[in-house]
Order: structure tokens, then sequence, then C-alpha cells
């Protein structure tokens, strides 16, 4: 018999362009143990440009990718981080606006997260609060960062797990716990 296979296997990755590749690894390194996995975009290579770029990626006449990042957060989707030059760029974008908005990390230990991330320079939008509903199960706490770019994170722990409606379709994704003793799949 034929295996029948998801259209979607899940999240690879989440793009985000940032104004300093290398202030953003370091923003992520410090604030919540990211891993760089790979540039695949380096300010020694020729910039990705010209009329087959803008074509493929939808991006403006003349701009070009001057950096690209990949990035690994425990077992969660990877972020992949573009630096440009030449391109006329919005400010980052608040939680009203269309668009992605923001990415959430999941945290075990929030208090320790939160102080990680604001010693390496988010700033949070209010203080920790608790999760709105199927989200507000006890020990839940959430609170919205911004980082040094002005892009916005999200903390958030539920650790005794959500709740669903009767009528829900799936359950959500929820990174497992990483055992930092042991060598884990993002170590090469």
């Amino acid at each position: 018999m034929n295996k029948i296979m998801a259209v979607t296997r899940g999240i690879n990755h989440i793009g985000l362009t940032v104004p300093d590749i290398e202030q953003a690894t370091t923003f992520f390194q410090t604030a919540l143990d990211g891993k760089i996995a790979y540039d695949s975009q380096k300010l020694t290579d020729e910039p990705r440009a010209g009329q087959f770029v803008e074509r493929v990626l939808g991006i403006e006449k003349g701009a070009k990718i001057i950096k690209k990042r990949m990035m690994v957060f425990g077992h969660g989707p990877n972020i992949e981080m573009f630096e440009f030059k030449d391109a006329s760029q919005a400010s980052a974008i608040t939680l009203q606006d269309m668009g992605y908005t923001h990415i959430s990390f999941y945290v075990d230990d929030f208090p320790a997260a939160l102080e990680k991330v604001k010693k390496a320079g988010g700033i949070p939008l209010s203080e920790p609060h608790a999760n709105t509903r199927y989200e507000d199960t006890p020990g839940n706490q959430t609170v919205y960062i911004q980082t040094p770019w002005g892009s916005l994170l999200e903390l958030q722990t539920v650790p005794q797990g959500f709740y669903y409606p009767k009528d829900s379709e799936a359950t959500l994704f929820t990174p497992e716990p990483i055992d930092l003793n042991q060598k884990d799949d993002t170590t090469p």
C-alpha cells in the first residue's frame, strides 16, 4: 500500500529582515540561545541582486541582499535572516499591522529567559501576564519584547499545557524540553 503523505510537515523557517545581521545574531545568541546553522550569503560574496533576484523574491529594483543567515532555536522552526543594501525599508511593524507580526519563543524558566532577553537589549512592552483563553492554565505567562532593531518577539510558557474547545480540529505544536547535558540534533 502506498503511503499517503500530508501536504505540510510543519513550519521550516521564518524569514526576518534586520538592519544588521551581526547585531541580530548577537541578540538571538545571548537572549535565546540561538545557534548559527549557516551563512548562505556572506558580505564577501557578490550581493544577490539583479532582475532574476528581483523577480523571484519580489524585491524592488536595485535592492541587494548582502547577508543571509539561518539560525536554529532548540526544536522549533528556524529563522532565516536577511540584510539588504540599497533597499527602501519601512520600520518594523507592530502587532496591529498587516502581515507577520511577531515570533513566539516557548521557554521553561520564564524569569531567567526574560532576564537574558533584557540583558541582551530586548525591551519588554509590559510586565509578564497571563495568556488568553486555551493558554491560561496554571503557571502560564507571556510578554511581548521589542528587539534592538524594533521587531516583536513573544516569550511564552504554558507548563500545564493547552486546553481545547470541543470543536478543535488539532492540538498545537509545543517544543519538547531540551536537556543541555545531552548532545542534541542541533549540534553538528
